[in-house]
């Protein structure tokens, strides 16, 4: 019994240790210009608007945008439970705020941080570019930077979207479980 109480402590101290390692590294925003910054998408409304949590994503990505840290913005997304393509709602939205539409790269397919990830990949490689930022909640940017990096990307910095609700302590719980998958299998 002594020894599955040492061993139940020591897996709960290293989950706690992942967690707050992932939300230092999230929430250290640094930035280097970038061929490209990366939003991955999220929830989008049933009106087709993107969600409090998907807008802060998309406001931390114009901001790099406007400090002109890079020259496009790759919006990732799938078609979510309410039918509506996230990445369309994500470039309507960089518009609405002063991006240029030649300036937004959509990605239909980005239907998790993997696929974001390979289909980032595939852009940048045929566009003959190699460097992303990342533009997501900070409980997601070690994650995603780990999947640009196993595809080839160079990944230069981040922006944390400044957006928090309790669900987040949720959200990062489940990182520390994303990351080890990633870590092990991309």
């Amino acid at each position: 019994m002594k020894l599955f109480r040492t061993v139940a402590a020591v897996v709960v101290v290293g989950y706690l240790a992942a967690a707050v390692a992932l939300a230092l590294v999230g929430l250290r925003d640094h930035a280097a210009p970038a061929d490209l910054i990366v939003v991955p998408g999220n929830t989008v409304r049933p009106d087709g608007t993107p969600s409090e949590r998907l807008g802060a994503r998309l406001d931390a990505a114009i901001t790099l945008f406007n400090e002109r840290q890079a020259p496009a913005i790759f919006v990732s997304g799938g078609v979510g439970e309410e039918g509506h393509d996230e990445a369309a709602a994500m470039a309507r939205y960089l518009i609405a705020h002063g991006v240029p539409a030649n300036a937004i790269v959509q990605d239909p397919l980005g239907f998790d941080t993997a696929a974001t990830a390979a289909n980032v990949a595939t852009y940048l490689r045929a566009s003959k570019l190699r460097s992303a930022l990342v533009a997501t909640q900070y409980f997601h940017v070690a994650r995603t930077t780990l999947a640009l990096e196993r595809h080839g990307v160079s990944v230069t910095g981040s922006r944390h979207a400044r957006y928090f609700e309790w669900r987040d302590m949720y959200s990062l719980s489940r990182e520390v479980i994303g990351y080890v998958v990633y870590l092990t299998t991309l």
